[in-house]
């Protein structure tokens, strides 16, 4: 990408940001009603994916109303609208600028469904405008965004609930409760999957931005790029390009490490990380060595987080997982081909494992025979979207914040997961290296896996996908210490400078002491 050597805007964005200011309003975007046949007015923003279902789960809540949605997509916008009029009877308002929704009075709770770029800037610019706040998973694009979000929540006390809907899963609730109370004995490792085909998103080269879309405000916080982007399809596979997205690590993982975090009852940052990974494969499927996709993130990646007496390990499989070698994985999902996706906890008793439904749960003994099954029926329960808002909107009626399911501090531990894996590969990214080269290292980490193994299995992977090591080696990068409380990396300031990024003039995401 080719980067404006100025930061960027519209005369027209400018002018917008100049007139407003973000004092916290004392109307109903403040408080909740105290009418109670008053209506919370919602706004969605990005409507081009997930956004869909936030207007599917707030709109099947009696005590919301659909008001305006945000894109920079005029299209995306125009049939989204259409939608919501024909199921709902009421048009939305259509902004194109987020900004210029927050003086709306009418409007007391903000979704956020955008590109992870965006996530943060709009839920601290809601909460400072009065507004409760829905976000999807990651919340943050980088570590400090997301304890801004945090610090902007308890400052401004509002309600904000992370998009993980497992957190409100009956089935996971079970299983958490189960595991917590000792029904597979001692626990101290879960290993979360993303075992999810996801093929090339085509060639390195310059592609035209669609004419509908506004791309100074589609780029927001983000470095701005003159005027083009480097991938064919512009909306979705902006996840491979760590400019916007975060891979699958911070796409499918939190939900996952989510999961593994809250059953090992880890409520703070690991102390240290340590990371494999790379962007491999696309060569040999196209039968092309001088082939260059056009992500930068690891479509294969196994990091590993210390967090002293417990571990967790996270796995991102981006190529064909048919026909898997695994037998273990195989045993406990049941299935020998296709995705898997959950997280399996290790027991002295036996194993638990988040799948392979992903509001489910199932216990096995030690010889993986089934022994017990948890499950979240749509049926008795409801539909799990629908569920986790209307605890949101619980919240935001009552103003108890501890009724959340999953509040900012969540949201943030779990998004750093993958931020902290990241920038253990993005430090590492030049640093090539052997499998015994990587044997020695993750057998010299502490951790609570065979992390040996775990290697083994991840080449054999590679190469059923006709990976040599040879030709496409991974890459490994350094032993991260993390100070949990500090959140700061106690030995790296390459990595340091990762955990936040550099911000478009009249898009910073503020510090957390400034939100």
């Amino acid at each position: 990408m080719t980067r404006l050597n100025r930061r960027q805007f519209t005369s027209a964005s400018a002018a917008t940001l100049a007139g407003i200011s973000f004092g916290v309003h004392s109307s109903l975007a403040a408080k909740a009603s105290d009418n109670p046949n008053e209506k919370l007015g919602v706004v969605v923003a990005g409507l081009n994916s997930r956004g869909r279902s936030h207007v599917a789960g707030f709109g099947a809540d009696s005590r919301c109303e659909i008001r305006a949605i945000v894109d920079i997509d005029t299209k995306v916008a125009e049939r989204a609208a259409e939608d919501i009029k024909k199921k709902y009877g009421k048009a939305p308002k259509i902004f194109s600028d987020f900004r210029e929704m927050l003086q709306s009075d009418d409007l007391q709770i903000v979704t956020a469904a955008t590109p992870n770029h965006w996530h943060a800037l709009m839920g601290v610019w809601a909460m400072q405008a009065g507004k409760d706040v829905y976000i999807e998973k990651p919340i943050s694009h980088n570590v400090m965004e997301g304890r801004s979000l945090v610090e902007a929540a308890k400052r401004h006390q509002r309600m904000f609930q992370t998009g993980t809907q497992c957190r409100s899963s009956k089935g996971v609730i079970d299983l958490v409760d189960f595991i917590q109370g000792g029904g597979i004995g001692e626990v101290k490792l879960a290993r979360g999957l993303c075992y999810k085909r996801r093929k090339s998103i085509g060639a390195l080269g310059d592609y035209p931005v669609p004419e509908n879309v506004d791309f100074n405000l589609w780029s927001g916080p983000a470095t701005y790029t003159d005027p083009k982007v480097t991938r064919q399809r512009f909306h979705y596979d902006w996840h491979w390009q760590r400019h916007y997205g975060n891979g699958d690590s911070g796409n499918q993982g939190p939900h996952q490490t989510d999961v593994a975090r809250w059953g090992l009852g880890l409520e703070r940052h690991p102390e240290s990380v340590l990371t494999y990974a790379g962007r491999l494969g696309y060569k040999a499927e196209r039968k092309d060595p001088d082939y260059v996709d056009a992500g930068d993130t690891a479509n294969t990646q196994v990091s590993i987080y210390n967090y002293g007496d417990k571990t967790i390990v996270f796995e991102t499989r981006g190529l064909s997982v048919d026909n898997s070698a695994d037998e273990e994985i195989n045993k406990l999902f049941g299935s020998n081909r296709g995705n898997r996706i959950g997280v399996i906890f290790y027991g002295s008793e036996g194993y638990a494992i988040q799948g392979p439904r992903y509001e489910n749960g199932a216990v096995f003994d030690k010889d993986m025979k089934l022994v017990r099954e948890f499950k979240h029926s749509t049926e008795k329960d409801g539909d799990l979207n629908s569920v986790h808002m209307s605890n949101f909107v619980d919240s935001v009626v009552s103003r108890d914040a501890s009724s959340l399911h999953a509040d900012a501090m969540c949201g943030h531990l779990s998004a750093s997961i993958a931020h902290l894996g990241n920038i253990a590969y993005y430090v590492g990214r030049d640093d090539h290296a052997t499998p015994d080269e990587i044997k020695q290292a993750v057998e010299a980490f502490d951790s609570n896996d065979n992390d040996a193994e775990t290697l083994d299995r991840t080449l054999r992977h590679l190469r059923d996908n006709g990976v040599k090591p040879e030709s496409e080696p991974l890459s490994l990068g350094p032993v991260l210490n993390f100070d949990p409380k500090a959140e700061r990396f106690s030995d790296n300031d390459a990595a340091n400078a990762m955990l936040t990024r550099q911000y478009r003039d009249g898009f910073e995401v503020p510090k957390p002491s400034d939100v």
